[in-house]
Parts: structure tokens; sequence; C-alpha cells
């Protein structure tokens, strides 16, 4: 017992660092519940008030499976082609140098700082029936999935850009001087290494574009059946006072995207097992 209080008061920063980490780690978790963990398990809990039934009923509308069908095809669209034009963007930002680099690099992030109604604005103003291009997409499934290009582009970039900055170019050297062709040194030391990076951005991109509602409310038009995609129909059963059918399709949308963002999560855990 003394040698313990004698350890204990030799080691008082230790006694405080286990103090002061289970505050942060407290602190933490009450902030996610707060803001994220309650309002989901009320977003829940309101899509089966009136029971699994009910559920069932609004989720299988026509309108709805509509909806959340059209939402899933082009949220994998945009992610697919997100995952190889946001590696080739980073790939470009980081291992080329040319005029202007720097205004491109600030670019990128754009999305992230201009609100979602405001780009969904530009988007109709620059392809919609008035645009300067002579280029009208609006109402069309092709403007939909133009606006959810947009805001997603930044997630595979941001997601790879780090781990090029980080990545060793010696192989890469040593490969090339051994005759290597520069297709077969990126699919076999580059590619593999940036993977992880890829599927991160694409997770989020695919979340996002699962999600969108601000970019796609003004090009899409909203026509069931044809543009409507599940975050504009969602708003349009509160509007209509269906409370029960906005939170079903609700829930499958959270379902799906975390169920991907957790599929993503796995495989990284995976791959980089060796890495620990």
């Amino acid at each position: 017992m003394a040698a313990s209080s004698a350890l204990a008061v030799s080691r008082p920063g230790a006694v405080l660092g286990r103090a002061g980490g289970g505050l942060a780690r407290g602190i933490a978790l009450g902030y996610l519940s707060l803001i994220v963990l309650v309002p989901l398990a009320a977003l829940i809990w309101s899509s089966r008030a009136q029971g699994l039934g009910t559920f069932w009923d609004e989720v299988a509308k026509a309108e709805a499976a509509s909806a959340l069908k059209l939402t899933l095809v082009a949220a994998l669209l945009v992610a697919a082609f997100n995952a190889v034009t946001g590696t080739a963007i980073a790939w470009v930002l980081v291992r080329d140098s040319f005029r202007g680099k720097g205004i491109v690099n600030a670019v990128i992030d754009l999305p992230f700082a201009l609100p979602t109604i405001v780009a969904g604005l530009v988007l109709l103003q620059l392809y919609g029936p008035q645009s300067p291009f002579g280029v009208n997409l609006a109402f069309q499934r092709t403007g939909l999935v133009l606006a959810l290009l947009f805001v997603t582009l930044p997630f595979v970039v941001r997601a790879v850009q780090p781990v090029l900055l980080e990545l060793d170019r010696e192989m890469e050297e040593a490969a090339e001087s051994l005759g290597a062709r520069r297709l077969a040194v990126f699919r076999r030391i580059v590619f593999p290494n940036l993977l992880p990076a890829i599927l991160s951005g694409v997770a989020l991109a695919f979340a996002r574009a699962v999600g969108e509602f601000g970019a796609v409310v003004l090009i899409s038009g909203n026509v069931p059946f044809k543009t409507e995609v599940s975050s504009v129909y969602i708003s349009g059963q509160i509007e209509s006072d269906n409370p029960a059918g906005a939170a079903a399709v609700s829930v499958v949308l959270l379902l799906i995207s975390l169920g991907v963002l957790l599929l993503i999560g796995v495989f990284r855990h995976w791959r980089t097992r060796h890495d620990r």
C-alpha cells in the first residue's frame, strides 16, 4: 500500500493525465450524443411511431421508391466518376507544377464554402434555359448528376492528396530505372497505397450525394418519377403534412449511407492492418 501511494505521488502527471483523458472522452461523447445520436434516435423513433407496417408502406410507395432508386443510381455514378477524376486532379496538384496551381488548389474547396442553394442557382444560370453556352440541362437527370458532381468534387481530391504527398517516390524511381513503364508503376506501386484514401473519399462523396438538397432542388425541377431525388421527396412530404413518410425515407437513406461508410471503414482497416 505504501509503495502504491509512493508511486502515485511520484507520478502525479500520469494520474492527472488519466483524469484529463476521462474528462475529454466524456465531453466528446456528450457532444456527439447531443449533436448526432439524439437527433438520429428521434428520427428513427418518428419513422416507426405508427408501426413498422406504416414504415414499409411509406417506403414502398411508387414515388418514394422511384426517388430512392434515382438517388442511389446518381450517387453511385457520381462516386465512381469522382474516384477517377478526383485521383487525377490530386495527382496533377501534387506531381505537376504549372502557373496558377495555387488558384486551382483553392478552387477545389469552393463547393465546401459555397452555400449549396447558391451552387444550384449558378448551375441553373449556366446550364438552364438561359444558358450562355446554349446547353439546357435543367429538369433533366444529366443536370442532376452535374449538380452532384459539383458538390462532391473535393472529397476524393482532399483524401488522396495528402497520401500522395507522403508517398515515397524512391520505389517508383527504382521501378522505372529497372525498365517498368509508368502505367505499371502506378498500377503496382502507387495505386495500392492510394486505394484506402480513394475509397474514403468515394464513401464521403456517395454519402454527400445521397443527402444533397440545395444544389439539386432548382436544376432538377423535382419532376416525380423523372428528376425527383429522395431529399426533395422528403421535403415535399413534410410540406404535405406527412412526417411519417418523410422520416421513413430519411431512415432508409441514413442506413444506406451508414452501411457504405462502415463497409469502407472495414475494408480500410483490413487493407492497412500490416501498417499498424
